[in-house]
């Protein structure tokens, strides 16, 4: 997949875009001042619009200092749970982050010294690529959810008759490592799900558990995040939660089926997640307000490469994505898309501004045009 195609919200709508960044919907304009401090009503206005461009439901959730404000718009209710997709990416790579603090690992060891033989195949070669390229990726590992054959079981029509299978994280590597590389590692930038994948077994080999068991342990527990869970290979969705649309089809006359339930061993630790709109929001404050990391560790992540020219505002960091907006605010986090469901997660770089929310289609809607409206208080063109 080309950065240009990665970056693009409405990939969301496409079926390789269930578990990838969804978060970086257009180049951020030239900068102007700040506007005041939004009352919401664009942030309102942005999730109308999304149900009225064939949206089921919208949800959004903001906190800024003490100012709490919950939106909601068609099917959606303002608490519900969802699949976060991508997002899972930034609690995978926090764990990481927090064990190289710890002294247990080095994110420039190479991949093969904890994964020995993994990523081999094609050209791949794990001596070659550190854990550290896996988080911002640079490895140049060949996505997954990119295999023509894997998109027609897993996101097409195919979906219906497999989505309760369980894939492994060694069956979702073999995938990839039946193609080449995208590119020799260190020397570009690819967004792959098989990079997080190999990261949450890198968690395992360190830990001796699996990664969703360390997630728990260091960042749920911890922050008493009641509505974030890891499901492995639990299907359903726990309450309260709206249901999860699909047209399973790049065709947008293709029938909506109803994909609230699916076995999520397909993302693993590159998308598995479940949460809510106040939980995210409370995961990034901590994050960026340094309750999570200690200052170098933090530093770290949040050291960006650029993903493309095309895109000069927007900066990759170790599972984590800075945007600068059209109005000059700059904002982190990360966006998510898996079958059914689209999210965002932003928030301001001093922790106080925060943003979350999830629309129940993969097929149509703007979370960019959510974020500006809240951050930039623009509200949509009609």
């Amino acid at each position: 997949m080309s950065a240009a195609r990665t970056v693009r919200t409405v990939l969301a709508a496409t079926l390789v875009a269930g578990l990838t960044a969804t978060a970086l919907a257009t180049p951020a304009l030239a900068a102007s001042p700040a506007p005041a401090k939004p009352d919401h009503a664009a942030t309102r206005q942005a999730l109308e619009a999304a149900v009225a461009d064939g949206v089921p439901g919208a949800v959004a959730q903001a906190r800024d200092g003490h100012d709490r404000w919950t939106g909601t718009a068609g099917e959606r209710g303002g608490d519900d749970r969802y699949r976060v997709g991508s997002i899972t990416k930034t609690f995978t790579a926090t764990v990481l982050l927090q064990l190289q603090a710890e002294g247990r690992i080095d994110l420039d060891d190479p991949v093969e010294k904890w994964l020995p033989g993994v990523v081999r195949g094609n050209g791949h070669d794990g001596r070659k690529i550190t854990v550290r390229q896996l988080l911002n990726h640079t490895s140049g590992i060949y996505s997954y959810t990119e295999d023509p054959a894997f998109q027609a079981k897993v996101f097409g029509p195919g979906f219906l008759e497999h989505r309760y299978d369980t894939w492994s994280p060694k069956q979702l590597v073999a995938v990839a490592m039946a193609h080449e590389p995208d590119f020799t590692p260190g020397t570009s930038w690819n967004y792959s799900n098989t990079n997080f994948v190999l990261a949450g077994m890198v968690i395992e080999k360190v830990t001796g558990r699996p990664y969703g068991k360390a997630v728990e342990n260091r960042i749920i527990k911890p922050l008493k995040l009641r509505a974030t869970t890891v499901p492995g290979t639990r299907s359903a969705m726990p309450e309260p939660s709206s249901p999860a649309y699909s047209k399973l089809s790049v065709d947008l006359n293709a029938p909506v089926h109803d994909v609230s339930t699916l076995n999520p061993s397909i993302a693993g630790a590159a998308g598995e997640m479940i949460s809510d709109s106040r939980d995210l929001q409370t995961f990034y404050r901590a994050l960026l307000q340094g309750r999570l990391l200690p200052k170098g560790a933090l530093k770290e992540m949040t050291t960006t490469v650029q993903i493309s020219p095309e895109y000069p505002n927007v900066g990759y960091g170790l599972g984590l994505m800075k945007d600068k907006l059209s109005c000059g605010v700059e904002v982190w986090g990360h966006g998510g898309g898996i079958h059914g469901s689209s999210s965002l997660a932003q928030v301001t770089r001093d922790g106080e501004h925060s943003l979350a929310g999830n629309f129940n289609a993969d097929w149509a809607g703007d979370s960019q045009k959510v974020i500006e409206a809240e951050f930039c208080g623009t509200a949509p063109k009609k």
